[in-house]
């Protein structure tokens, strides 16, 4: 299989081509930005640092039980980046996590140490099993979204995803708070998204992408993890925030300092997860339907930007992961 010389993007990923020298398309329009990522990094950290005194002088931080609401996986990037917004921002947080039925125990473990040592707030949210199941089971047999979205990930992530961000955003609309946190990689989404207004019209549509889909799986359980139409009416609607798009990222600095606040490094996730034991399955259906590894992506788009070596992100992506953590959630999903 031919893959980028630059980057790590197979000739199975979908639009690609290459130049004579073996260099995707992507890489050769990336080439073209390179010089202006360094500014843009420096322009959305002030803009971010901008957007807390601008809340501050508009008293709307006092007027909250907290500034941000942090979609907490238990991961090293979202490890990391409440960390930062804790002791760098001094942003008081909420943090919630979501129970998917595959949380490593280990990431359990991190989950809870974390937050203690942070002095966070939290809040654990796990979804009835059978709703989950039948999703998750769905999402590997179907395509259930517009084929873009199989690009960036996984059809069963996206089902995950869909329903975190939706519970986060409903949560943080709810109790007024008036930013909600990710910790997205560099490489997940561009740096132009990371720090967005959240749209009321703009919802409606995207979330209907995925509650549609979801609906005709488990009827209307699901609505219960999305927006109603309160929550369209005479609302503030918050900020997402993803500081990993600007923010120094080095994976070896991240783990040893989340290491200092007592995170552990799980050994029964696969290599582009520190927490999910889900993943390995959603990545295994993915590849085989496709051609190509859900996270691919995401790892080359850190690869061109400087985040991570070119040999590392070979690896994340080409080397075979361990048959067990496949079959043990296929089980699971299997199982009454």
């Amino acid at each position: 299989m031919k893959i980028c010389s630059n980057c790590i993007l197979p000739e199975t990923f979908p639009g690609i081509s290459f130049n004579t020298h073996g260099i995707c398309n992507h890489c050769q329009e990336f080439d073209n930005k390179k010089e202006r990522l360094a500014d843009e990094k420096k322009r959305y950290r002030q803009k971010f640092l901008n957007l807390l005194d601008q809340l501050i002088q508009s008293d709307q931080l006092s007027k909250r039980s907290y500034d941000i609401l942090m979609a907490y996986s238990g991961g090293k990037d979202s490890t990391y980046i409440m960390s930062l917004f804790k002791n760098q921002y001094k942003l008081r947080i909420l943090a919630v996590s979501f129970d998917n039925g595959f949380i490593s125990d280990t990431a359990l473990s991190n989950i809870k140490k974390v937050t203690n040592r942070l002095d966070i707030d939290h809040i654990f949210f796990k979804p009835r099993w059978e709703v989950l199941r039948k999703i998750f089971i769905a999402a590997a047999e179907k395509e259930l979204y517009p084929p873009k979205t199989l690009e960036r990930a996984s059809t069963i992530c996206t089902s995950c995803m869909g329903i975190v961000k939706s519970l986060c955003l409903k949560i943080a609309i709810e109790m007024d708070i008036p930013l909600v946190g990710y910790g997205w990689s560099p490489g997940q989404a561009p740096i132009q998204s990371s720090i967005m207004k959240n749209n009321p019209s703009l919802l409606r549509m995207s979330q209907q992408v995925i509650l549609n889909p979801l609906r005709e799986i488990v009827g209307d359980e699901i609505k219960a993890y999305f927006l109603h139409e309160k929550h369209y009416l005479n609302h503030e609607f918050p900020y997402n925030i993803h500081p990993m798009a600007w923010e120094f990222y080095d994976e070896d600095v991240i783990l040893k300092e989340i290491q200092k606040i007592g995170w552990i490094a799980p050994t029964d996730t696969d290599s582009n997860s520190t927490n999910c034991l889900l993943n390995a399955f959603a990545n295994r259906v993915h590849l085989q339907k496709y051609g190509f590894h859900p996270y691919v992506w995401e790892i080359a788009n850190m690869v061109r930007r400087g985040d991570m070596s070119r040999e590392n992100g070979y690896t994340k992506i080409y080397t075979n992961q361990d048959n067990k953590q496949v079959e043990y959630a296929r089980r699971i999903l299997e199982s009454q």
